[in-house]
Parts: structure tokens; C-alpha cells; sequence
């Protein structure tokens, strides 16, 4: 995979952003020494679900931002130290592979860390950092992406880091559509966005009950802002 297919990819994601009103996303920070991207969803599925998604990454990564343009060649040992890899081919010389990430964390159900630049920040002197995050909800699993890249690079930063924000998105959207699709947002969460003096007010008949708490830890996941913190 080439940096422009890579590029090509990322603004065809970018344009599906836009259509995905069930998922949250930001650029956190971002400077000429890297940046932060962060993408919150929630699904119906259970976490000890949700881990085994993750587990088979040839099921949910695109295959738009693969080595091999074939996602069944992605595969992870979801052991710290284990490989988020995929297998190249044999084109005539051999079988080959690329280590997508390294396994930093694991916690099933809970947390997967992975070191690892992705496509053509590979190639670059750069250090990059994802943590998937996943927490019960009343009706399945909030799920949290954050990836933090920093270093050298001969990409401007500006025009890089919306990119990769895409892109990471576009995954988090597959691993909820694997799952069964991304749920609305709270509703509580739809109310903050409305402007002030239309909120409903607390008890108000157009509440349903229940949703309270998955209001509270879909807020949690929400705060893109804040570094995310490991489960003890």
C-alpha cells in the first residue's frame, strides 16, 4: 500500500465520516510533534463479545488500508508482545508479512493497547500508540478508540492527522458493524447538543427510563479531551 492509495482511502473515509451521526469523533491535539485522535460508539454487543470481535481483525479492519488489498491476510495474537499482522502473497519470490502493531496491554473485555505506525507513517521515525477501550452499558458495550502519534515525519501534521483520524474511524465503524451495528447516540447526549432552553427537564415525560446510566458511561467515553485511564 502505497502513501497515496493510503491517502485515497483516508478521504473516501473522511466523506463516510459524515454519515456516521451513531459514532463521536475529534482531533484532540495536535502540534508539529504529532497528535491525538479520538472515536467514542456504542453497541449492542456484550464486552466478552466485543473482545473476540477484536481478536479477528479479518473480519472488521478495512481491507482498503491493508499491505495485500485482502483482509482475510490480517490476523493478531492478542497476547502482550503478539503481532497485529498481515500476510503478504507469494508473488513469485516467497511469502511475505508486515507488522501492523505490536501488543502492549491486554485485559480481555476490557482494554487492548497496540504500538504501531500505521500504513505510511511506517515508514516514517514515529511512535504510534492504540488503546481500545471497552465498557458495559445497560444495553451491550461503549467502545473507545484513542490513537496518540508522535515523532519525525515528513508529513505536515495539519494534513496528516485529519487522515489518520478517518481512518481510525473508519475502523472503530467496522468493528461496530461486525458486531451488529453502532447504536444511537444517549439521549442524553442529544440533548446536550441541543441549544439552551430546549433540554427536557429531569423526569420529564419524553425520558424513557434506563437511560440515565448509559447516558453516564457513554459520557464517560465521550470526553475525548482526557487522556484515557487503564481498568485496575
Amino acid at each position: 500500500m502505497t502513501a497515496s492509495r493510503y491517502l485515497i482511502a483516508a478521504v473516501a473515509a473522511m466523506a463516510a465520516t459524515g454519515a456516521a451521526d451513531s459514532a463521536t469523533a475529534k482531533i484532540i491535539d495536535q502540534s508539529a510533534l504529532g497528535f491525538t485522535v479520538a472515536h467514542t460508539a456504542q453497541v449492542a454487543a456484550a464486552p466478552a463479545d466485543v473482545w473476540k470481535m477484536l481478536r479477528t481483525p479479518d473480519k472488521w479492519w478495512s481491507k482498503a488500508h491493508s499491505w495485500s488489498g485482502d483482509a482475510a491476510n490480517f490476523w493478531l495474537d492478542s497476547q502482550a508482545g503478539g503481532c497485529f499482522c498481515e500476510k503478504l502473497p507469494d508473488g513469485g519470490a516467497g511469502v511475505g508479512s508486515v507488522q501492523h502493531a505490536r501488543v502492549l496491554f491486554s485485559r480481555p473485555g476490557q482494554l487492548l493497547r497496540l504500538s504501531g505506525a500505521f500504513g505510511p507513517l511506517q515508514g516514517e521515525a514515529l511512535t504510534g500508540t492504540l488503546t481500545i477501550q471497552i465498557k458495559p452499558t445497560p444495553t451491550g458495550s461503549a467502545l473507545r478508540f484513542d490513537y496518540v502519534v508522535g515523532g519525525y515525519m515528513r508529513f505536515k501534521t495539519e494534513e496528516i492527522a485529519p487522515a489518520v483520524d478517518a481512518v481510525i474511524g473508519e475502523q472503530l465503524r467496522g468493528l461496530a458493524e461486525a458486531l451488529g451495528g453502532a447504536l444511537p447516540p444517549a439521549r442524553d447526549e442529544a440533548e446536550a447538543a441541543k441549544p439552551e432552553g430546549e433540554q427536557s427537564l429531569p423526569g420529564s415525560p419524553d425520558r424513557k427510563d434506563g437511560e440515565s446510566g448509559l447516558a453516564d458511561v457513554a459520557a464517560d467515553l465521550a470526553r475525548t479531551d482526557e487522556p484515557i485511564a487503564d481498568p485496575r
